[in-house]
Formats: C-alpha cells, sequence, structure tokens
C-alpha cells in the first residue's frame, strides 16, 4: 500500500498532467510558439509532473 506522501505526489502529477492536457486542446504548435503565457504555463506543469514523480 502506499504511503501517504506517495498519494499525494501521484495526485499532484495527475492534477498537473491533466491540466497541460486541457490546456492544449485546440491548440497547435504555432499557439504555442506566440503565447508566452501558454509556454510558461506548460513548463511550470511538466516541472511539477517531474517533481512528483522523483
Amino acid at each position: 500500500m502506499p504511503q501517504p506522501d506517495d498519494d499525494i505526489r501521484i495526485r499532484h502529477l495527475i492534477e498537473a498532467a491533466t491540466k497541460a492536457v486541457e490546456f492544449t486542446i485546440g491548440r497547435d504548435r504555432a499557439a504555442l510558439d506566440r503565447d508566452e503565457m501558454l509556454r510558461l504555463a506548460l513548463t511550470k506543469l511538466v516541472e511539477i509532473v517531474g517533481e512528483a514523480a522523483k
């Protein structure tokens, strides 16, 4: 059975990955190139996924 901390990390990982997917729905690479806020948000979400996966 996972430790409580593991459960929290997994929840954070799933939440961040889900948000990243939601943010990209209907957008293409050109939108990513144009939209700095989107790039920064996705970068942060990928960081959260990476930290939670450690």
